[in-house]
């Protein structure tokens, strides 16, 4: 996978833990457009790449923003990218999508906790200039630690509902209000900490159909004991490949030559995700839809396996 090469052009201390970093490509060039929802992956100068959403207005095109949480309990990625200054160079890879506008659905509901506001916001920033029904709800402890929450009351204030120092135990009955107004052939969107986008997804389920509940998340689920694993064979472009129980497909697949794309190896970016064209894959990864593991079409070869003793797979 290629990565660009960007400067950091600004940083602003967004909240008393969150910094925004406004990128721009070190050759001069225009970054481009993106569609909004979309993240990118960011490798910091100790070399640890993590995945940002990107949080500026899609249809700019000459530059990039991400916003970093620095948490408590970082294995090295926020904090190092919390210690650069204007003029340090970062390398990114080109946008993906994991979180979209629904194409069709007749209004959106945008559910952000903390640090989740970033891949809705630019979602909310798009839907905004191009006359699309939606309405944001903004969880977080204060006003001083909702990060971006002036720019929303600036930019979109009719459209914004701000939910400050509501207690866990008194959220269910104000999502479960919003989810039950939200017009016929609505969708629901939602990123923030994981109990708390468990917990919209079971109520939007209950007001909306699986297909329209959509979440972004870059926590790595629990994977089960390595010891449960058994061995299988993935077959591709008519080579087939043994998948040892200590093995991932993906490495096995790069240790043989073929060109498979990583970021995460933890289920969560969908950089290496590919199509199945026989066999029933054993999802573990945090990247597709409900829907999608349903279908049995796609896999995350980082972290998913076979449950049966054979894959065919091909590139996506």
């Amino acid at each position: 996978m290629s990565l660009i090469d960007v400067t950091i052009a600004e940083i602003i201390q967004e909240s008393p833990s969150v910094k925004s970093f406004r990128l721009v490509r070190a050759d001069g060039e225009p970054l481009g457009t993106y569609l909004p929802g979309a993240h990118i992956d960011v490798t910091a100068p100790n070399a640890i790449t993590r995945q940002y959403s990107l949080c500026s207005t899609p249809e700019a095109g000459d530059m990039f923003t991400v916003a970093v949480k620095r948490e408590d309990d970082s294995r090295g990625g926020s904090a190092a990218l919390h210690e650069l200054s204007v003029g340090d160079r970062l390398r990114i890879s080109a946008p993906r999508n994991l979180l979209g506008i629904a194409e069709g659905a007749a209004h959106h509901v945008l559910i952000a906790a903390g640090i989740g506001i970033t891949p809705l916001l630019s979602m909310a920033r798009y839907m905004d200039v191009h006359d699309i029904g939606f309405e944001l709800h903004y969880f977080a402890r204060s006003a001083e630690e909702a990060a971006f929450l002036p720019l929303l009351q600036d930019r979109c204030p009719e459209k914004l509902h701000a939910h400050l120092g509501i207690p866990r135990a008194d959220q269910d009955a104000v999502l479960e209000a919003m989810l039950a107004a939200a017009p016929e052939g609505s969708h629901a969107y939602v990123c923030g900490p994981v109990g708390f986008m468990q917990k919209v997804v079971d109520l939007a389920e209950g007001h909306l159909p699986p297909h329209a509940v959509h979440r972004e998340d870059f926590h790595a689920a629990p994977l089960p004991d390595a010891s449960e694993n058994t061995a299988f064979e993935v077959e591709l472009e008519d080579e087939v490949y043994e998948v040892g129980a200590g093995q991932s497909i993906v490495e096995v697949l790069k240790a043989n030559g073929c060109d498979v794309d990583t970021s995460c190896e933890e289920g969560v970016c969908g950089t290496c995700v590919m199509q199945v064209l026989a066999g029933d894959p054993e999802h573990r990864d945090s990247v597709l839809t409900r829907e999608e593991k349903a279908a049995g079409e796609l896999i995350a070869t980082c972290v998913s396996r076979a449950t049966g003793p054979r894959l065919v797979l091909d590139y996506y």
